[in-house]
């Protein structure tokens, strides 16, 4: 098969929260200020003991494990589920893809494939274009219908056919050349160019899940551009659980699949909705929920719950940080910058010294959270903990800003950040508090707009505001992180103007471009390494920190563990009694 390698929807979309959906108000700054210490909240996961009243250590919902979530998917269709959207980690229990992550490092493991393909074993050809997935025989949908190569072919033609702009179809569309059954169990596909990251970016993605060719055919089949409104409410995969009934609103049922072909679940598992999060934190006390989702700022609510543990072990992989927008024609009223402010790399500069990094960890994360380089997370490929980071540094962001015009004339700009999300609101108030200290002629603004309107002005091209606080979509490659998020021609280098304020901008694509295509893992870090450090010179963020992975779950729950990689928990692993 042929494939148009160009992807019509490839947008930005403003990343919804998983993992941490805060929605409580943070502290008044003056008290947030004078907080001091706090811990990185990176260490093993650990059992309360004695604790408040209420805990509860009877096993309660014997053989089912209750998650109380903070929201519910917009959709089940790995086609269009939306990155960092609730469907994905719902879809990743159910569906299954060619290669996984375990519970235990970033390595690849086979799944419907084998073995993970390298150039060792032949599975990569020599020019690293073709790629060859030995399929693995005696696997069933849970319908019963065999699985073969040509559910592959058919699972990732159907994405890259609908092509939905909210899914991520582009990840396929924008990779590959060709692809082929070559005969019932083995596949292979042709990218268009070399591309270092294509198993993370592309084979890992919720989007080449694969589906069941049989199911829909049989409930409207395919059609460009347009999604599925069947496949949108049901699921049939290969995973570990079968998928049951999705009561809108209120719960979601995924039960053990007796056939499935490898160690198979110990527990069926209940989605409950439960956005508001005092609510969820007084059923994990009652034992009526197995784990919750929470915010940083609330795990102190259940640290010494008996029969309570707090798993805190790694960090998300999708950082918080704050944008600088230099192309903007449509600023808020009371702004005074001029549209290209933040093309001068001494005021992008300052702005990152006039952040209290450590504040921010210690209070409004509750000191879950940790420090990131410009642009690689913790736990990600290349991530040099050598590379310089900004610290808190007043006098030196006000000599930066002493040498612009700005220091005797004065600014006001305006930060845009989603209302009840304290995280981010975190960012915009010592953003502001560390500006507005340096001079009594700045000022800035913290504009504060629900999660639709906000997603309305982040989706805007351009965006009206010249600062904006949100996090990163997670990823699992360096290049996810790099080709959107820093190259000078990626999706926010147009959006933000960054061609036209980075000092040198071709020297940044070529090496964010050969960081993609370099293979060799010494030759790959060392271009990330030097990627580090050129965009600590010229930033283009301010880069605040990594969340924590905190997860508190009863004690009577065995095996948990979280990989950062997985998009949620992967349930099979668990146990309950």
């Amino acid at each position: 098969m042929s494939v148009n390698n160009r992807s019509d929807h490839h947008r930005i979309r403003p990343r919804k929260r998983t993992a941490f959906a805060a929605v409580v108000g943070a502290a008044a700054l003056g008290l947030v200020l004078s907080a001091c210490g706090g811990s990185s909240g990176g260490g093993e996961s650990s059992d309360a003991a004695g604790g408040a009243d209420g805990g509860s250590t009877a096993v309660q919902n014997a053989n089912i494990i209750v998650h109380h979530q903070n929201g519910e998917p917009s959709s089940l269709d790995p086609a269009r589920a939306e990155q960092g959207e609730k469907g994905e980690a719902f879809i990743d229990n159910i569906y299954e893809r060619l290669l996984d992550v375990g519970p235990e490092g970033p390595d690849l493991i086979p799944s419907l494939a084998t073995e993970v393909p390298t150039q060792e074993n032949g599975l990569v050809s020599e020019d690293r274009l073709t790629y060859t997935f030995p399929i693995r025989e005696g696997v069933t949908f849970h319908d019963g219908k065999a699985f073969t190569a040509a559910d592959v072919v058919y699972s990732w033609e159907r994405a890259m056919t609908m092509n939905l702009p909210e899914g991520q179809a582009s990840a396929l569309v924008d990779s590959i050349a060709s692809m082929r059954a070559v005969d019932d169990y083995t596949f292979e596909v042709t990218l268009n160019e070399p591309d270092a990251s294509f198993l993370y970016s592309v084979v890992l993605n919720p989007v080449a899940s694969i589906v069941n060719s049989d199911v829909v055919t049989a409930n409207g089949g395919i059609a460009a551009d347009t999604p599925s409104e069947w496949m949108d409410a049901n699921m049939v995969g290969t995973g570990p659980y079968i998928f049951d009934s999705w009561k809108r609103g209120e719960s979601l049922l995924m039960t053990v699949n007796p056939n499935y072909w490898g160690t198979k679940a110990k527990a069926d598992v209940r989605w409950d909705i439960t956005p508001e999060e005092s609510s969820r934190v007084l059923a994990l006390q009652a034992g009526d929920a197995d784990i919750i989702d929470i915010s940083p700022s609330n795990v102190s609510d259940v640290e010494g719950v008996e029969g309570v543990t707090v798993y805190e072990n790694g960090l998300l992989l999708e950082p918080i940080h704050l944008g600088f927008n230099m192309r903007s024609d449509s600023l808020p009223s009371g702004d005074t910058i001029p549209s290209d402010f933040f093309a001068d790399k001494r005021i992008r500069q300052a702005f990152n010294y006039a952040f209290d990094y450590d504040t921010y960890i210690n209070s409004f994360l509750d000191g879950y959270g940790a420090r990131y380089s410009s642009y690689i997370p913790q736990g990600v490929f290349g991530y040099d903990p050598a590379a310089p980071v900004y610290n808190y540094d007043p006098a030196k962001a006000a000599e930066l800003l002493q040498q612009t015009e700005y220091w005797d004339k004065g600014f006001t700009v305006s930060i845009l950040v989603q209302a009840g999300e304290p995280e981010f609101e975190g960012v915009a108030l010592l953003m502001k508090d560390g500006i507005e200290k340096l001079n009594p002629k700045f000022r800035v603004n913290v504009v504060n707009q629900a999660e639709t309107q906000f997603d309305e002005n982040l989706g805007a091209d351009p965006v009206p505001y010249a600062l904006w606080v949100k996090n990163a979509d997670p990823g699992a490659d360096p290049h996810q992180f790099f080709d959107p998020l820093q190259h000078p021609d990626g999706d926010w280098g147009t959006k933000h103007g960054m061609r036209d304020a980075y000092e040198n901008p071709d020297q940044i694509a070529e090496l964010i471009d050969a960081g993609k295509a370099t293979v060799n893992p010494e030759e790959r870090a060392a271009i990330y390494s030097e990627l580090q450090k050129l965009l600590y010179e010229d930033p283009m963020w301010v880069y605040a920190a990594q969340e924590g992975l905190a997860y508190p779950h009863r004690s009577w729950l065995n095996g948990f563990v979280i990989n950062p990689l997985w998009r949620g928990p992967q349930y099979e692993y668990y146990s309950k009694g």
